[in-house]
């Protein structure tokens, strides 16, 4: 940004700061104010930053503000305010903009205060900035808190927040480009800090018990100093400068050469003994080409292991959300003198202040006092400093504070919490996934450090980690943590350095849970186990014992009591409740086989409340009553608050009575074996993600390796299951790891390797299939078919084991039996009857329903129609009743009353439900007055009819609706009763005319008209392709989503050959791609309206010819598609004998002009249509018909 677009009042206001002559800077008389001005300023900044930017493009830090800061420090408010002022300029991008904008405008500005930030943090690389502050921070920490005022503990603060957001900011990796062991930004900013004293002020506050407040920011601070080093290589720098920081580059060098030697070698081969001019080309016999004959190379043979089919081909570009987890910032070697200085930074931390500071700060943290995620920088120090701890001359007592049960307990909720996130959270699972990293290396810390604490020559020692070691393997969420993180592992989400360190910690945790096992005969541990058990007996089960007593009371075999009262008129409790409390007491009178008081109590119920017939009619009779009572024990009644609605709706969702289980935990003990835990571990997520790993073998530490072969070793030798390594990406692993020439110095992998290769060779000799198993990652119960046979695992072994017990023929014939005597009982279950005649094993109702068809008793599960949990006893309290009354006020002019209301009712209830109560409460005297009112059409004649002479159609009635709870009803049972469709059956000739017909008279001449439309055009379309797929048919308004749900009208569907939705993942009707289009324009002929002579008023339609389009016309609307489709479709040629056209009605602005008449152009010509057409379709252009709609709706309104 130039400094010449920068704001004038800005600009003033940075003028009166003062100015920089040499080495002194003179500030203005208005300095403190201008200062003041600029805070002022940066509170009031837009969304980009514009302030921050503006400041930064003008150098005010670097040119005005540091130099106030160094040559004015005895100014204590212009001190203060010049701090205020740099700890908004130099607060992290994250924090102004929120996170990393995704849009290209807001990312510039991001990158644009970044790069300011970054010149901001060179310009503090100078020892006199760091002197002042130091100086400043250590007078302010001279005072006792008597007499320590609010402003300087505010000071402390910023000054803290200052050196924090100073480190915070990220190195450039276009300007920082040196070798290791430069000096780079970073580390002459630690240089100038280190020789002002702020590190000893740090480790003071780190300590003093007095300033025990400035935890956290201490922490933050120290994490920022050590963000690039590794705690390995600052242990080793008193180990000698050749051993420690030339030891790996010696490693990494003695590979490369060996690498290379190996080249020169294996060329030396390949070189002929004396030179040929003929380059050649040569037969690859058994390497097949494109076709069917052999490749033919055209290169020299020392270039043939160098060939592949890839050669020449252009890279697949890997999309975005299918890339790899970049890594995060690698460690980076600093300048000898700065990697001194930080380690025995190190040395005196650990010594006087780690153990009281991790101490405060998971105090902090157990309390929340901290701020969100303020406990990553406490797994970090974990990490950090006991490796450190580890490698330099192990202490225990020095990290005594992060060892224990608490710590790894501490650790451990906090990694299942990052992994529950990230599987949750996924727009940031990737920051969730950098969180459960540094609590995976906390937690990998903590057990290298138990497992140093073994070696230790101290026997006290040696048994505290005994004690930790018992108290971690006794538990089951440790031994299943890896487990889980290994089977949800993300290459996208997560880097690769996180599978590295999980691989690496999961094989620690085996070797010590293996050496803990050995040297012990019986080892018990906690095991967790849920178990699912059922609920209370269902009712129709308790209902069956119930119905002899009811029978016996209703014949007046037992007499009924008289001492039953439903009503207390004295009692404070609203009637409402009371009527609810009673209902409640007859189910509990039923649960507890109380039939004659439940009896009474419903009669007597009755008589108080008589209205609703809630406790049925005031003469109802023994069926009625058995009924109700029936309904009342099934019926799942609030207990605590009646208020609620009693009884679950019939449009509610069914669960299964599967489903209907409840969950506890049971947690026991049980003897631990170790191979039986291993077994865990052989899965594919296990052994997919381990080959990940060692696909960059070339580039993983010995170490990484190393558990890797270990891990699959285990898995291969010790569990004998090498054919769980029969994987076709892992052998590619082994070919390119063969034929490696540096394979020397993996000597490992290459033993592996051999040993997988030799086994599955030897397997592929008597199992003809293990070629074709390479291509598919295998279970343990794959594995083990692969080596003994397929089919060879018996029933309750492997991944074939179910919980389904198998139907043995007896079983089978006694549920023949069952259902052939329950079949011809009406009003029954079938199902609930047999199952409750069955024997054991306990068998669910779809497991009976399956068996059913299985034996062919049935033809779907259709057939076995679920009961309804519902009940018909709905109570409404009196707000409930004032909510409907004020709903129906409100809507009782809308074209929908109904509809609405039952949008806007708090309480869920049916539309049956609605128009009950509607009635009873005297609000509508008739069914008809809540239905839908229909648009009429408009009875004029257009311009297309004045022209023809064709009689307008008269409007639809909206009054000969049904009930829409009662036809729902009938529907379900009619398609249940139909049954699947045949796929390729043909709709006869003149099919289904009748029921169209039919249909015409009873108004549904628009969803016919638009199945029509649908039939001709799919027919046209597939003449046209030549190829034919199942069409769905998509209703997009509401009258055609209404025909798709009338019953009569889905029955005309099945008479024209259409396929109702096979599948749940289906949902809309299809027309089948076995009709040619010559049938589908018979069945579309046999639909079409006819008038009184009997032909039909909807001509065929005319042949295409989409040439003859006028340029400036537009096209009508797709058929088919509704009034709102955007598919263009060519116009048809008119026919002959139908000369006339459409009316045409165009929107030339936001206002509608309507022009049935000639504008001096000649109109496009129309397609045939019926008269419905010329009062429906226009052809007006996609952009507008819906909002036309709109228009007419609001006119006919305006009319109304």
């Amino acid at each position: 940004m130039d400094w010449y677009m920068m704001n004038c009042e800005l600009l003033a206001t940075c003028s009166a700061l003062g100015y920089l002559e040499g080495d002194v800077y003179h500030r203005e008389p208005d300095c403190l104010e201008s200062v003041k001005d600029l805070i002022r300023y940066l509170r009031h900044e837009d969304e980009s930053r514009d302030v921050r930017q503006q400041l930064g493009a003008a150098q005010i830090l670097q040119n005005d503000l540091l130099p106030i800061l160094v040559q004015y420090p005895q100014d204590k408010v212009l001190f203060d305010a010049v701090i205020r002022l740099m700890v908004n300029l130099t607060q992290p991008a994250l924090l102004c903009f929120g996170k990393v904008p995704a849009d290209a405008t807001s990312r510039h500005h991001f990158l644009q205060v970044l790069s300011y930030l970054q010149a901001y943090k060179e310009a503090f690389a100078s020892e006199k900035v760091f002197v002042v502050l130091s100086e400043k921070l250590y007078n302010l920490l001279q005072l006792d808190w008597e007499q320590r005022q609010e402003e300087d503990t505010l000071l402390i603060e910023r000054i803290l927040l200052l050196v924090r957001n100073v480190l915070h900011v990220p190195p450039d990796p276009a300007e920082e480009q040196g070798v290791d062991g430069d000096a780079s930004v970073h580390d002459r900013v630690l240089w100038a800090l280190h020789i002002s004293g702020m590190d000893d002020l740090l480790k003071f506050l780190a300590s003093a018990q007095v300033e025990q407040q400035w935890a956290l920011h201490v922490l933050e601070i120290i994490s920022l100093m050590f963000r690039d080093q590794s705690p390995e290589e600052l242990a080793a720098l008193g180990q000698g400068t050749a051993g420690a920081e030339h030891g790996e580059d010696t490693r990494e060098l003695e590979t490369l050469r060996q690498r290379e030697l190996a080249e020169k070698r294996a060329r030396a081969l390949q070189r002929p003994s004396r030179h040929s001019r003929f380059g050649g080309s040569y037969v690859l016999q058994g390497l097949k080409s494109i076709g069917d004959r052999d490749v033919v190379f055209h290169k020299g043979l020392h270039n043939l292991k160098s060939y592949t089919h890839d050669l020449g081909k252009e890279p697949r570009r890997v999309p975005r959300h299918r890339q790899a987890a970049p890594e995060s910032e690698p460690s980076r070697r600093s300048a000898r003198n700065v990697r001194l200085f930080l380690c025995h930074f190190c040395q005196d931390f650990l010594e006087s202040c780690y153990n009281r500071l991790m101490l405060l700060v998971k105090d902090q943290l157990v309390r929340e006092k901290a701020q969100q995620h303020d406990e990553t920088y406490y797994l970090w120090a974990t990490a950090f400093f006991m490796a450190f701890n580890r490698r330099h001359g192990f202490r225990p007592e020095l990290v005594s504070e992060t060892v224990g049960v608490r710590a790894f307990h501490f650790i451990e909720q906090n990694l299942t919490m990052y992994y529950e996130m990230a599987l949750i959270d996924k727009k940031e699972a990737t920051t969730w996934a950098r969180r459960m990293h540094l609590a995976l290396k906390a937690y990998q810390e903590l057990l290298r450090t138990v497992q140093e604490m073994d070696r230790s020559p101290e026997q006290a020692v040696r048994d505290s980690s005994q004690v930790i070691k018992s108290n971690i393997f006794y538990l089951m969420e440790y031994r299943e943590l890896f487990l889980a993180l290994f089977r949800k592992f993300d290459e996208t989400k997560q880097p690769r350095s996180f599978l590295r360190d999980l691989v690496e910690t999961a094989h620690l945790f085996l070797r010590m849970l293996e050496r803990f096992c050995r040297g012990r005969a019986n080892l018990v541990v906690q095991s967790k186990r849920v178990r699912r058990k059922k609920k209370k007996p269902r009712p129709p089960a308790l209902w069956e014992g119930l119905a002899p007593q009811l029978q016996a009371c209703l014949e007046g075999e037992v007499p009924l009591p008289e001492d039953v009262v439903p009503f207390d008129a004295a009692s404070e409790t609203p009637v409402e409740e009371q009527r609810a409390e009673a209902l409640l007491r007859i189910q509990e009178c039923l649960r507890d086989s109380r039939v004659p008081q439940a009896l009474r109590l419903l009669r007597s119920a009755r008589e108080v409340w008589p209205e609703g017939d809630v406790f049925g009619a005031v003469d109802a009779g023994p069926p009625e009553e058995t009924q109700l009572l029936r309904e009342i024990l099934a019926a799942p009644l609030p207990s605590e608050s009646p208020s609620v609605t009693l009884g679950r709706e019939p449009e509610e969702e069914e669960e299964e009575d599967e489903e209907e289980e409840e969950q506890t935990v049971q947690v026991s003990e049980k003897e631990f074996n170790f191979l039986d835990y291993l077994k865990r571990f052989a899965c594919a997520p296990v052994v997919r993600a381990l080959v990940l790993l060692l696909r960059g073998y070339a580039q993983n530490s010995p170490r990484t390796n190393h558990c890797a072969a270990r891990l699959l070793h285990r898995l291969a030798r010790d569990l004998h299951m090498e054919p769980l390594l029969f994987q076709l990406s892992l052998f590619a692993l082994f070919h390119r790891l063969l034929s490696d020439p540096a394979a020397a110095a993996h000597q490992e992998l290459v033993t592996l390797a051999k040993f997988i290769l030799g086994k599955f060779f030897a397997l592929a000799a008597t199992n003809k299939k293990a070629f074709v198993e390479l291509l598919f990652w295998k279970s343990p119960a794959a594995a083990c078919e692969m080596t003994k046979g397929y089919s060879s695992l018996q029933e309750g072994e492997g991944t074939t084991r179910s919980r389904v017990p198998t139907w043995t023929p007896q079983q089978e014939q006694e549920l023949r039996e069952l259902y052939w005597k329950y079949k011809e009982v009406e009003g029954g279950d079938i199902i609930a009857a047999i199952l409750a005649h069955l024997p054991a094993p306990g068998r669910t109702r779809r497991q009976v329903v399956k068996q059913l068809v299985r034996m062919g008793l049935a033809s779907s599960a259709k057939d076995f129609p679920r009961e309804r949990k519902g009940t018909r006893i709905v109570l409404w309290t009196q707000e409930q009743e004032e909510e409907l009354r004020r709903l129906f006020e409100e809507f009782q002019g809308s074209g929908d009353v109904l509809g609405n209301i039952m949008k806007h009712l708090t309480a869920r209830r049916s539309r049956a439900r609605v128009v009950e109560k509607l009635l009873g409460l005297g609000l509508v005297a008739e069914r008809k007055e809540l239905y839908k009112k229909r648009r009429r059409k408009s009875q004029g004649p257009g311009p297309g009819q004045a022209a023809t002479g064709v009689p307008a159609v008269p409007a639809q009635d909206s009054s000969g609706e049904d009930e829409d709870s009662e036809e729902e009803e009938e529907d379900e049972e009619d398609e249940a009763e139909e049954g699947p469709m045949e796929e390729h059956w043909a709709p006869e000739e003149g099919a289904g005319q009748d029921l169209a017909q039919h249909l015409h008279q009873e108004g549904l001449a628009g969803p016919l008209r638009w199945l029509e439309n649908c039939l001709r055009r799919v027919a046209g379309d597939r003449e046209e392709d030549g190829v034919s797929h199942p069409v769905p048919l998509v209703p997009l308004t509401e009258e055609n989503e209404d025909a798709m749900e009338d019953r009569r009208f889905r029955s005309l569907l099945r008479q024209l050959g259409l396929r109702p939705p096979a599948s749940e993942q289906e949902s809309f009707w299809r027309i089948p791609a076995a009709l040619s289009p010559q049938q589908l324009r018979r069945a579309a002929a046999s639909i079409a309206h006819r008038g009184p002579s009997g032909s039909p008023q909807d001509l065929p339609e005319p042949p295409r010819c989409p040439q003859n389009l006028a340029p400036a016309e537009p096209l009508p609307a797709g058929l088919g598609s509704d009034s709102e489709s955007e598919e263009p479709v060519p116009v048809p040629v008119p026919s002959p004998v139908q000369p006339r056209t459409k009316r045409r009605r165009e929107l030339a602005s936001e206002d509608e002009d309507e022009d049935g008449g000639n504008s001096g152009t000649e109109p496009a010509p129309a397609a045939p249509c019926s008269e419905e057409d010329e009062e429906d379709e226009d052809p007006q252009p996609r952009g507008r018909r819906k909002r036309i709609r709109c228009l007419e709706e609001e006119e006919e309104e305006e009319e109304g």
